[in-house]
């Protein structure tokens, strides 16, 4: 049976800064259809569904919805047309009442408007009074209340972004039986995840994205997830023996995790050794951010010990990781590593001040440990004085990489420490941890590019869904091994 098309976008592409990111993309939503979207990180998938909401514009291409050519340049035109998504962190008003979190935005809300909510919220199996404040809701239970400000709005296409991605199994199998009724009102899904067994249970398409082109796509039926998974990577896979050859002498153990739980990750173990790099591999919202942050003290866990250098940790304390020795490169380096309206130099000398200062700022010794690093790190300045905020992102990075070095670190963690860099800045950032791991260092390193992971570490552990699903040492590492693992397949 021929399907009525809900949606149609033709030959869209998407530019940033002169790069694209979609390549003459194709695909369509029929009704009554449930349309998956696989990639990997960085593939195109959320660039594209912002596209179909209204939050970006294509570069080119067209869109035609309900046989009519539109052009969105805003969420809620596309919202007043019936095109809703329903994002990965669910946009909750916790003080504001569910009812008022389900009509914010709406022209007019009276008794039709409620009764409409009402009745939707019976039908889709949502039991909580909706006089009740937001924030008591359970994440579950958010997710439906997005679901309903969708429909509330007559929504035909619904966009899923990951909304899995924090629920319980009992949880997911609840959601996926509110949704399905829907699909007999003509109502569309776009349905974004990372978990390939869930993709199988609730998709009738899949649509599988690797740089910004569609690679494979057809009926799930006509699928194996293996077949998902080697269009992800391409026809790639890597032997490491082939790189990354610089052989180091590890040490000891330094750095020892002992069963580290928390609401985001479980049970948790792994040891670093000096000169050592510890790959953790995963996809985006598998837990190895939190982790990170748990083990420096920045977040809580609730059972579990870290042990450095044979010392147990105080859980939730980053002064007692900072006087242990670790260090911590964040991932948005803007936000966490970086002061962007002051001279570069005194985000460089700021984890030392006390060190280095007496009853005022040691000026004159902050700028001569600066140079150190600007000449050792080679460092783009124009001057001492220069603001971090004109400086390169790949000159950030090694600004903030200055920052830790000035601690003297006996390991360092680096969370994405490429991404918005490019290529040379890149070699520049692993020719430092090279440098680091002949001093002893140890360095665990978190990146969402595979081959960076491959070609930088000694060993790899891989997160699925807060678990470590597989451990690999240098000689068995794999593309394809080690992209099954992060989505759970193997």
């Amino acid at each position: 049976m021929i399907m009525e098309n809900l949606l149609e976008l033709n030959n869209i592409w998407k530019v940033f800064d002169g790069v694209p990111v979609l390549k003459g993309l194709d695909i369509s939503l029929a009704k009554g259809q449930v349309h998956a979207i696989l990639g990997g990180n960085g593939s195109g998938k959320s660039t594209l569904m912002k596209i179909i909401s209204g939050t970006y514009q294509s570069s080119n291409g067209t869109i035609k919805y309900l046989g009519k050519e539109v052009n969105f340049t805003r969420p809620y035109q596309a919202h007043r047309e019936g095109i809703y998504l329903v994002p990965q962190e669910p946009k909750i008003f916790p003080y504001l009442s569910i009812l008022e979190n389900i009509t914010i935005g709406l022209s007019k809300v009276n008794g039709e408007t409620i009764e409409k909510v009402k009745s939707i919220a019976e039908k889709i199996g949502f039991k909580v009074s909706l006089r009740d404040d937001a924030g008591k809701l359970t994440i579950a239970n958010q997710q439906l209340v997005e679901i309903i400000r969708g429909l509330i709005r007559d929504a035909k296409v619904l966009i899923l972004d990951e909304p899995t991605s924090t629920l319980t199994v009992k949880e997911v199998k609840s959601l996926f039986d509110i949704v399905r009724p829907l699909l007999k009102n003509d109502i569309g899904v776009f349905f974004i995840s990372h978990r390939i067994n869930e993709i199988f249970d609730f998709s009738d398409r899949i649509s599988v994205l690797r740089d910004g082109n569609i690679v494979l796509s057809g009926n799930t039926s006509n699928f194996k997830p293996i077949d998902l998974i080697k269009a992800m990577i391409g026809n790639s896979d890597y032997n490491v023996s082939q790189n990354c050859n610089t052989k180091y002498d590890i040490g000891k153990v330094i750095l020892s995790v002992h069963n580290l739980s928390s609401e985001v990750f479980k049970d948790i173990s792994f040891d670093v050794r000096e000169s050592e790099t510890l790959g953790i591999a995963g996809i985006v919202g598998a837990g190895r951010t939190e982790l990170a942050s748990a083990i420096v003290g920045l977040e809580p866990y609730h059972s579990g010990e870290v042990i450095m250098d044979g010392k147990k940790l105080i859980p939730c304390d980053a002064k007692s990781a900072r006087e242990a020795k670790i260090s911590y490169i964040p991932e948005d380096r803007h936000k966490y590593g970086i002061f962007l309206d002051i001279p570069f130099y005194e985000t460089i000398s700021s984890e030392i001040l006390k060190k280095i200062s007496k009853v005022f700022l040691n000026k004159k010794q902050e700028k001569e440990i600066s140079k150190k690093y600007v000449d050792e790190l080679k460092i783009k300045v124009l001057n001492d004085e220069q603001y971090s905020r004109m400086l390169s992102g790949g000159n950030q990075q090694k600004v903030v990489i200055s920052k830790i070095l000035t601690t003297e670190p006996k390991v360092v963690i680096l969370d994405e420490p490429t991404r918005g860099v490019d290529a040379k800045a890149r070699e520049d950032v692993f020719q430092i941890v090279r440098n680091l791991k002949k001093k002893g260092v140890a360095v665990i390193l978190i990146s969402s590019d595979l081959e960076e992971v491959i070609n930088n570490s000694d060993r790899i552990i891989v997160i699925h869904s807060g678990k470590i699903n597989l451990e690999l040492d240098k000689k068995d590492f794999s593309m394809e091994i080690i992209t099954q693992a992060s989505f759970g397949v193997i």
